[in-house]
């Protein structure tokens, strides 16, 4: 199992809209066989500032056969606006 984490910086005006695209998103996530959990977490200090952990059972499984699903299609239909809001999108593997 490895977990991805991703960074954002959403400016105030989108942040109902973001939250609820990643609500929606989530169903077609844990649809899928290769996702495991998904969080979301905004950070106190800078609201325009979140962080959102999915856990996935192989970096390929995520890279490779998520992203030919059809359960990835419905996902990034909900998420796609905000990819150019990224700051960081990385795999980590559990100690």
């Amino acid at each position: 199992m490895i977990v991805e984490y991703l960074r954002y910086r959403i400016d105030a005006a989108r942040q109902d809209a973001f939250i609820a695209a990643y609500k929606a998103a989530t169903e077609p996530l844990l649809a899928s066989p290769y996702a495991t959990a998904f969080d979301m977490a905004r950070c106190v200090e800078d609201p325009s500032q979140f962080i959102l952990r999915i856990e996935w059972t192989s970096a390929e499984d995520h890279l490779q056969r998520f992203r030919g699903s059809a359960e990835f299609r419905a996902f990034f239909a909900h998420v796609k606006p905000y990819v150019g809001d990224i700051l960081e999108m990385r795999h980590y593997e559990r100690l």
